[in-house]
């Protein structure tokens, strides 16, 4: 399925990553899918019960797409390993999280394991590696999650995941740009600021991101931080600057650029549903993540659909995405069979 056959109802909710509740094909899911017509689902631990239900439930879901006559779907996990994984022991392996991954062998090594299991239960992307690089001098959010102070090292490490996972079938998707290492306070609560000048974070935080861009990683998150030197008004992912400007334009990324959930109480608290969505289309960003909110999730869809009767201005650049979208599934999942 091309995008150019693709429905205004399709092409719209393509823009979609939704979470839900459930361990197999519920009602909800049905109309997620089949109504809503998203164009990923994203897994949490509330989802995953041990390897054989969860190989079942992505392989109803994809099903359940294809009879709806929809394009297959993305199915996305956080699998960084350590204190983020959703495929834990004793029902999956131990993965080693990012401090224990010191060397390239470590990389590739956590790359096949994670390729492995996620290909073998149905799983396409993986929200992972995190390129955030956490200054020495900072109590940083990040200090659990992060591989080293050293933003080259990041750049290299992060590199050998995005390659071993992606020649395996599975999307990388690098996160949280532009680089959440500095920050102290949770996005997942409310909205953290940072004043750090673009040039700095160009010398320090941007440095892995690029290295991920040159070794064609699949999709790139923006995080919820306002960078108040950059775009005072906005967070990353709403930020026209950083997500059109600076990392579609000044870094060349190509890719898919997705939002961290829209449900954190970075934004929850600040943006509704329907101007948190018209940032996203004005910004270029392709991919909305809402992992929580059957209400939001609808709503989204109608606000994109609404916007692609416009043939001009935003209309065309929700277009672009879209497409994105489809070459991204045309690269990935046509191999697969899906």
């Amino acid at each position: 399925m091309t995008n150019t056959s693709l429905t205004l109802k399709q092409a719209a909710g393509q823009r979609i990553m939704a979470g839900f509740h459930g361990t197999r094909l519920t009602d909800d899911l049905k109309i997620l899918i089949g109504r809503v017509k998203v164009g990923g689902i994203i897994l949490f631990s509330r989802n995953i019960e041990n390897p054989d239900q969860l190989a079942k439930l992505n392989a109803d879901a994809q099903d359940y797409a294809k009879a709806c006559g929809q394009p297959p779907l993305f199915i996305a996990i956080d699998q960084e390993g350590g204190c983020v994984a959703r495929l834990r022991p004793p029902e999956f392996p131990d993965f080693p999280g990012a401090p224990s991954i010191r060397t390239l062998d470590d990389a590739i090594a956590f790359g096949n394991l994670a390729s492995r299991e996620l290909n073998s239960t149905g799983i396409n992307m993986n929200m992972a590696p995190v390129l955030d690089v956490a200054p020495k001098e900072i109590n940083s959010i990040m200090k659990d999650r992060v591989f080293s102070h050293n933003p080259g090292i990041v750049g290299i490490i992060g590199a050998a995941i995005i390659d071993t996972m992606q020649q395996a079938g599975i999307m990388s998707v690098a996160k949280h740009f532009p680089g959440i290492g500095r920050t102290v306070s949770d996005s997942h609560v409310d909205r953290p600021d940072l004043n750090t000048p673009l040039e700095i974070m160009e010398e320090f935080d941007l440095t892995p991101f690029s290295t991920a861009i040159k070794h064609d990683v699949a999709g790139i998150m923006l995080s919820h931080i306002r960078y108040t030197s950059i775009d005072p008004n906005w967070p990353a992912s709403l930020s026209n600057t950083l997500a059109s400007t600076l990392l579609r334009k000044n870094l060349g990324f190509n890719g898919l650029v997705i939002t961290d959930d829209l449900d954190m109480g970075a934004i929850k608290k600040h943006y509704g549903i329907t101007i948190a969505i018209q940032r996203i289309i004005e910004s270029g960003i392709d991919i909305a993540l809402i992992c929580h909110t059957m209400e939001d999730i609808e709503a989204a869809a109608q606000i994109f659909e609404k916007d692609l009767t416009d043939d001009t201005g935003t209309g065309k650049e929700n277009l672009k995405a879209s497409r994105r979208i489809m070459q991204a599934k045309e690269k990935f999942l046509a191999a697969t069979g899906i």
